[in-house]
């Protein structure tokens, strides 16, 4: 990689290569094929012309980011098929992701738009003209005629200088797919976690549904034992109030899931009044079948779409200060017409009727208000910035990869502890249960046990659902290697 102190006019990089598809290579087969081939072999420059132009004005569109670059494939280690459905929708229909496509495929044509200009123009013009030209001897001119002249111009890259701009442009090229290949994998990233966290919220709403079913017995009870004087009000109050809170907490529940369908409706490109046909799997089910490594490799950090984007960034710049130094120097020109006319005497398009003229030459500013080397210092400038990005971008990187490997660490711990702390309350809640069915403790205070069970539940299923969660955090910091 570059780095600041490099002399930004030493690298030369390797030039544009251009493929030649199946239409061009038959063309040239029957090129050769024909009488004309000794001249065609020896026009080898305007061969290569030719193919080119072909080349660019018969390529397809072709942009999208590589599919297999993205790794779906480890979401299906989840043992869920509705989450890899839902995966390959968001990568077919999203429409930002498309969006990122469709920016690719513009600089893709500013390639082509950016090689175009190292290629000779061609162009033609019919004019009319009228003059009045005094009578000299035998020479006579006719004084209302038609022009057409033939022009071809080409700027001499001696120096490479629109080559390297074409360079530049591919630079950005690069950036944009990597660039394009990032917004995939946050994409693919968000998808999963918005459905892993309306698993959780299915779970969650069936508890809660529980509690309060356990809350309106309870409460149903009190109301006997106010009505017979048992306890007072204070006590029955507290139970209307329990019973309230759940409600709300299941109402919180509801909502929450509700936009977490239209969220991923929206994710996939569906719309979001289809979220009641939505199928999805059972958080019970829903376990990772791989192995999270411990660590992870260096070389897979660098490899991230953004840290290469930003490695991308900077060697465009180093280019674009190359570019600038070369506009110091001269430009170098070949202009060619060829002018057929109707004032002199002879047919249109005879040689007596035509003018012909060849001109070459090189062109110097000698004063240009300073605006050269004011472009010099701000691409200096843009490489300075970019070059602390790029290192940003790599500490960013480390921290994020080296987060997420935390996060699954100490939450898996979390996860296994609630699981202890669950079974605990499961055998309080047996024993409970006994001693309802003996007789020795009341049905209300065997349904406030099971109450506090339920929500020994519904922390196993927030731990379960956070360090699942992480996994997909890890995905999209390392760049979609797992």
């Amino acid at each position: 990689m570059p780095y600041a102190g490099d002399d930004c006019t030493g690298e030369q990089l390797s030039p544009l290569t251009i493929e030649k598809n199946g239409f061009i290579q038959e063309d040239i087969k029957i090129i050769k094929n024909n009488i004309f081939t000794p001249y065609f072999t020896e026009m080898t420059l305007l061969k290569k012309i030719i193919l080119t132009a072909l080349v660019i004005c018969f390529s397809q569109t072709v942009y999208a980011v590589c599919k297999s670059e993205l790794n779906p494939e480890f979401f299906k280690r989840f043992n869920d098929e509705c989450l890899y459905q839902y995966i390959n929708e968001a990568i077919e229909n999203n429409h930002d992701a498309k969006q990122a496509s469709h920016r690719v495929e513009q600089y893709r044509q500013q390639v082509k738009y950016s090689f175009s200009k190292e290629l000779p123009t061609f162009n033609v013009a019919a004019n009319y003209l009228g003059v009045k030209v005094p009578l000299l001897d035998n020479f006579e001119l006719k004084q209302n005629a038609f022009i057409l002249p033939f022009i071809a111009n080409y700027e001499a890259d001696f120096l490479l200088k629109n080559r390297d701009k074409t360079r530049s442009e591919k630079k950005s090229y690069e950036a944009s797919k990597l660039e394009e290949k990032s917004v995939y994998l946050s994409l693919l990233s968000d998808v999963a976690v918005v459905y892993t966290n309306i698993l959780e919220y299915d779970e969650l709403i069936k508890l809660a549904c529980e509690k309060v079913a356990i809350l309106e017995d309870i409460l149903k009870r009190d109301t006997k034992k106010f009505n017979r004087g048992i306890i007072g009000t204070s006590e029955i109050n507290t139970s209307a109030k329990n019973l309230e809170i759940a409600k709300n907490e299941l109402e919180n529940y509801q909502k929450q899931q509700e936009i977490l369908l239209m969220q991923l409706a929206v994710l996939t490109g569906n719309s979001p009044s289809e979220v009641d046909d939505f199928s999805r799997g059972n958080l019970g089910e829903f376990e990772y079948q791989g192995k999270i490594p411990d660590e992870i490799s260096s070389d897979v950090i660098f490899s991230r779409p953004d840290v290469m984007q930003a490695e991308t960034n900077l060697e465009k710049a180093k280019i674009d200060i190359r570019v600038a130094r070369k506009e110091f120097l001269p430009t170098f020109n070949i202009t060619g017409v060829w002018i057929f006319n109707t004032i002199a005497r002879g047919s249109f398009f005879s040689w007596e009727s035509s003018l012909a003229a060849i001109l070459a030459g090189a062109r110097q500013d000698i004063f240009a208000g300073g605006r050269k080397i004011a472009n010099l210092r701000l691409q200096k400038a843009k490489y300075a910035e970019l070059f602390e990005k790029y290192k940003q971008t790599d500490l960013t990187a480390v921290k994020e990869v080296n987060t997420a490997l935390c996060l699954i660490k100490h939450d898996t711990k979390i996860d296994n502890n609630t699981l202890q702390k669950l079974q605990y309350e499961f055998k309080n809640l047996e024993n409970s249960r006994r001693k309802y069915a003996q007789g020795t403790i009341s049905a209300p205070e065997y349904l406030n046990n099971l109450s506090k069970f339920i929500d020994i539940q519904k922390e196993a299923v927030q731990s379960k659902n956070q360090r699942l969660v992480n996994y997909f955090t890890l995905y999209k910091a390392v760049g979609g290697r797992l």
